[in-house]
């Protein structure tokens, strides 16, 4: 069962906050929110973030190097956990940003956040498929989730990842995808969540993704 419950404040549908730190696909995840009728606002000052009702943590590039990023921002990652902990703001992690909610990934050597216990480990080749994991592929509802509302099997998502997360803890697991091996697509614990895929490049299955949290 899901445990996060819904906000009272009616404000909270109206602005999505898309952390800008260097490694992720602003553009096209700013259109789509906007076509589901919320307001994305783009921030990279600590200040600005802590304003925030909702927050997506996007991410392309490397482990590392994006967990550097967030750690060389001022106060950042302080606002971040008190953002997702103390306020219980809802988060969203996409692709490489819900690969950081981890306790780490075998591309590098930092820490991730820590948020959601697991560590992201690479596609083996010899497995006999292709990598990095390009293209669209389907889903498996593991336990029902308000991000997940109206999603149904074989509904198809647009992946492109080196790296797949399967969490230590499987209550938060809550869809996973085939490719080689079974890995978690969507996982979440309260009110944060990671998405494996990229929502804003997976037409009508996407925008069910970011109509749900934008409901929160």
């Amino acid at each position: 069962m899901e445990t996060y419950v819904k906000r009272d404040d009616q404000s909270s549908q109206k602005e999505i906050t898309i952390i800008d730190y260097g490694s992720g696909n602003i553009g096209s995840l700013k259109n789509i929110i906007n076509k589901i009728g919320a307001i994305a606002r783009v921030e990279s000052e600590p200040t600005e973030i802590n304003k925030a009702k909702k927050i997506i943590l996007p991410g392309v590039g490397s482990f590392d190097n994006a967990m550097k990023r967030l750690e060389e921002v001022p106060d950042l990652l302080k606002v971040l956990h008190e953002k997702a902990f103390y306020e219980e703001t809802p988060f969203l992690g996409i692709c490489l940003g819900m690969q950081l909610l981890t306790s780490g990934s075998e591309e590098g050597s930092r820490p991730g956040l820590n948020w959601i216990s697991g560590i992201t480990k690479r596609f083996e080749i010899s497995s006999g498929i292709k990598v990095p994991h390009i293209g669209w592929n389907n889903v498996k509802v593991i336990r029902d989730s308000i991000l997940t509302k109206g999603i149904i099997p074989n509904d198809y998502f647009y992946f492109m990842h080196s790296y797949y997360i399967h969490v230590e803890d499987r209550r938060n697991a809550i869809m996973s995808t085939e490719y080689g091996v079974e890995f978690d697509s969507i996982i979440g614990s309260g009110n944060i969540f990671g998405v494996q895929f990229h929502p804003e490049k997976s037409n009508q299955y996407g925008i069910k993704i970011l109509h749900n949290f934008n409901s929160l």
